[in-house]
């Protein structure tokens, strides 16, 4: 029988709005030590999209450095985001702070952007309503708009109703480690936002603490992964880099060729017909 399952599913490109890419993992460049671990850590990853959060307290350090000077602009595209907005009106003045920037330097990254609103310095989860309306107001100015969102699947679909050309939802709260909690909810957000369109890219941002964690959210069907935290506060942030990449290659492979049947008894592997018995003692 002929396999319609994809020979290299690793290297099947990922459509993100007008861009492709190889890559299905997607690396954020805060929280490092220094920046020659972030430049180690990205290279290990494989990653060809790099998130920058380009308020001036997250682009430039202590120093006066500015952390574009690290990064390889011809090797990355940059996606801005609105990392630490907290309404819509702050959330497109990054976004066209942003558009701004990398068009001066002649970044490829330039005309699209990762929105996020978020609701409180607590929790740092979105803020609907300011999300949609970012998200409507942004994609009215010219931009692809990634937009990072709850896992519940009516918040996305809105999202996406809005114009977003990928909806992210939360596998858990930003920085937390604890992984895709509610697969369910992420499987809801995927059958919801990829009705009609099954090429809808769908990213799962946030939460990720461990390689496992990404295998499971390319198992669930996302079209990729988005992570910082989990690379860059690793004891060892480049050997947890390879580690991802491997993960999200593996996590798509094994989503590709499609999981067994989950059963609640046992299933020999072996038939039991025509087995030679054995009686203890004979």
């Amino acid at each position: 029988m002929e396999s319609h399952v994809e020979a290299k599913p690793s290297t099947t490109p990922l459509r993100l709005g007008s861009r492709t890419f190889t890559s299905r993992l997607i690396a954020g460049t805060g929280k490092y030590a220094d920046p020659d671990t972030m430049r180690r850590a990205l290279a290990a990853a494989e990653v060809e999209v790099v998130t920058v959060a380009v308020r001036r307290e997250r682009l430039i350090d202590e120093k006066g450095r500015s952390l574009l000077d690290h990064l390889d602009l011809d090797r990355y595209t940059i996606l801005p985001n609105t990392a630490g907005c907290f309404t819509a009106d702050d959330a497109v003045r990054v976004a066209r702070l942003g558009r701004e920037l990398l068009e001066q330097l002649g970044n490829p990254g330039s005309g699209w952007v990762k929105v996020e609103v978020l609701g409180d310095k607590k929790t740092l989860l979105p803020d609907p309503v300011g999300t949609i309306e970012a998200v409507r107001e942004l994609v009215a100015d010219g931009f692809e708009v990634l937009c990072y969102t709850s896992d519940d699947p009516i918040s996305a679909e809105r999202v996406k109703l809005a114009g977003a050309a990928s909806v992210m939802p939360a596998g858990s709260p930003i920085g937390s480690g604890q992984g895709v909690l509610n697969r369910n909810n992420i499987v809801l957000c995927l059958e919801l936002l990829k009705q009609g369109d099954p090429a809808y890219p769908v990213i799962v941002d946030a939460g990720v603490g461990a390689a496992s964690d990404v295998s499971i959210a390319m198992e669930l069907g996302a079209d990729g992964v988005l992570l910082n935290t989990a690379i860059a506060h690793a004891r060892d942030p480049v050997l947890m880099a390879h580690a991802m990449r491997d993960a999200c290659r593996a996590g798509r492979a094994s989503y590709l060729a499609g999981r067994i049947e989950k059963k609640l008894y046992a299933t020999a592997s072996s038939p039991f017909e025509g087995a030679i018995s054995y009686i203890p003692g004979e």
